[in-house]
């Protein structure tokens, strides 16, 4: 059987899971795509020789799905990525209990179960997981609450799951991106005077592309990167630890 690595992603057609999908392919990794439309994923499976199911990963029972279709196929489960997750920029006196919960279970939920699900395959050899939070969870944004308190759990998530499970040899991380410009984040960086405010907000004075973020999901998953476990990487252009110097 092919020493080549496999990996799970969640999220695989959106801008960013489009981005890592290149990038691994290139690696030779072997694909795992899921997503909630088919119509987008069938055309990325085709593209990478990868298998696929559209569904939602708020249901647990399609992930365990999914991760039998790919192990019915590869083999093996050696990486997961969780890419699902939403944008409510409200204040929180004007943010409704069903978004509040849609925003909770978009992002925390589908990470909660990509963990338990992945690592129930990954328990005998390793692997790796990575998580998506946000800038946000410990800047302190205005009209961020939802998210900011969705993604902080998933930080949380992040590090007690990499203490559980470390001695089997599962690493669990988690990029913090900032603003990226990609399909989810199109109201805002498709409005100048917002993208012009967002940009300036970063020490870099850009605002993130796809790739950034994919390069370092890419890393985190790379098994040369053994040691590392339980790290929240901002990938941000500097707005979650600097200030500008810009008058």
């Amino acid at each position: 059987m092919s020493t080549s690595r496999t990996v799970l992603i969640i999220g695989a057609s959106g801008g960013i899971g489009t981005a890592l999908c290149e990038k691994l392919h290139l690696e030779g990794v072997r694909l795992i795509l899921g997503g909630r439309s088919e119509s987008k994923l069938k055309p990325l499976a085709e593209q990478y020789g990868a298998c696929y199911l559209a569904g939602n990963a708020k249901d647990s029972k399609y992930l365990s799905e999914l991760c039998e279709l790919g192990l019915q196929r590869w083999g093996a489960l050696n990486g997961s990525v969780n890419l699902a997750g939403s944008l409510l920029l409200k204040a929180a006196h004007s943010t409704t209990e069903e978004e509040f919960q849609e925003t909770l279970e978009q992002n925390l939920l589908t990470a909660f179960n990509l963990v338990r699900t992945s690592v129930a395959h990954m328990k005998k050899k390793g692997g790796s997981i990575v998580l998506v939070s946000s800038v946000a969870a410990r800047l302190g944004l205005a009209n961020h609450e939802a998210i900011a308190a969705a993604k902080a759990g998933v930080e949380g998530l992040t590090l007690s799951a990499a203490a559980t499970y470390a001695s089997f040899k599962i690493r669990i991380n988690a990029v913090a991106p900032g603003l990226v410009k990609t399909p989810l984040t199109e109201k805002l960086t498709s409005n100048e005077m917002m993208l012009k405010a967002s940009t300036q907000m970063h020490p870099l004075n850009r605002i993130g592309d796809p790739d950034h973020i994919a390069s370092a999901i890419a890393w985190f998953l790379n098994p040369e990167q053994s040691w590392v476990t339980g790290q929240i990487l901002g990938v941000d252009g500097g707005l979650g630890n600097l200030r500008s110097n810009r008058a």
